[in-house]
């Protein structure tokens, strides 16, 4: 039921762009047309909030009288990060409007450190974590001497910073990155540890796991909203693959009824998803509006189903969504704001 004008919600969608592009910007015609018709079902009135730090006055003055913001700013974009956002963003948390998703909750889930944190759940595999490149540099090779490594930089996007490593002959390797287009190419394991330096910059880590034998074998992306599925994407990816493996498929999406997938929506939504909240101390009712974990296929187990290995959550940009998304989405922020509100009127 949507409930009267003098009662609906407001709500801000804010992405990145320049002044040209707040200026212009319309829910209609924006690539999130569906999660404001979504929004609009749900009573919430919500309106585009284009964002650059150049215009953090303006977005900061259209922002503080609404009850909710949803953010889709990825962690790096065209060269820039989001501290100055996410500082604008933790400001108006405090103001008592509600983040999604907050800067510290994706600092907790949206990074690749949060492989290493939930290593011991049955999506977990031989992960470590190099905290300094003293640490890299006297670990690392060792690791990668009895077999393929993957590591991850802690936060990133798009494939940048996740390199595959192997042996290729005495102190040296073959590396490949997953940013699209890159090429393996074969170095010296010293200068390959030395480039890493950079990733170990303003407290940053990298993260190491085992490169998994059914990575051609395609991965699961498993949106959520909140705790709940909302729906899959399977596509046969080709970053950290030989130039034979051929291109990467489409992305194809479909709904949490997905019969292919009720195995890990199961899990998901009854053991993994809470396991991983109280591991990192999220409250659930913080959990992102949406967000996605990717999973590769791990080994079989004795029955003959697959296993499922996470590769990483993504939690500050996640689009495209399946069709059920944005209805899911729209849901799950209506019973957050009425609760928020419930309490703030049993409050005063």
């Amino acid at each position: 039921m949507v409930e009267p004008d003098r009662h609906r919600f407001k709500v801000a969608i804010l992405w990145r762009g320049d002044a040209q592009a707040r200026a212009e910007a319309r829910p209609e015609t924006s690539r999130l047309a569906a999660v404001f018709a979504a929004l609009k079902g749900q009573g919430i009135a919500a309106e585009p909030a284009v964002y650059s730090d150049e215009l953090m006055d303006q977005v900061r003055d259209q922002l503080l009288p609404m009850d909710a913001v949803l953010v889709w700013a990825d962690p790096i974009a065209g060269g820039l990060r989001r501290t100055a956002l996410d500082r604008l963003l933790r400001h108006l948390a405090s103001a008592g409007i509600l983040v999604s998703a907050h800067p510290d909750v994706i600092g907790k889930m949206g990074v690749k450190e949060v492989l290493y944190r939930t290593r011991e759940l049955d999506w977990g595999t031989d992960t470590h974590l190099y905290e300094t490149a003293a640490a890299f540099e006297a670990q690392f090779p060792a690791r990668v001497a009895a077999g393929p490594r993957v590591l991850k930089q802690n936060r990133g996007n798009g494939g940048i910073g996740v390199w595959k490593v192997e042996a290729a002959g005495a102190e040296t390797v073959r590396v490949q990155e997953a940013r699209r287009a890159a090429e393996p190419e074969v170095t010296s394991l010293a200068a390959f540890m030395s480039l890493c330096r950079d990733y170990f910059a303003e407290g940053g880590r990298l993260i190491d796991q085992p490169f998994q034998l059914r990575h051609l074998d395609g991965m699961v992306r498993c949106y959520m909203s909140g705790g709940q599925v909302v729906g899959f994407g399977r596509q046969l990816v080709r970053a950290l693959a030989p130039p034979e493996a051929g291109p990467a498929s489409p992305r194809l999406y479909s709904g949490p009824d997905d019969v292919r997938f009720q195995r890990l929506r199961g899990l998901m939504d009854q053991d993994w998803t809470p396991a991983m909240a109280r591991r990192l101390d999220i409250d659930p009712a913080a959990l992102p509006v949406i967000w996605d974990a990717d999973f590769l296929l791990g080994p079989r187990t004795p029955e003959g189903e697959d296993s499922y290995v996470l590769c990483e959550i993504n939690a500050s940009s996640v689009f495209p969504i399946p069709d059920e998304a944005p209805a899911a989405l729209a849901e799950t922020l209506r019973q957050r704001l009425v609760e928020r509100r419930n309490r703030r009127a049993a409050d005063a």
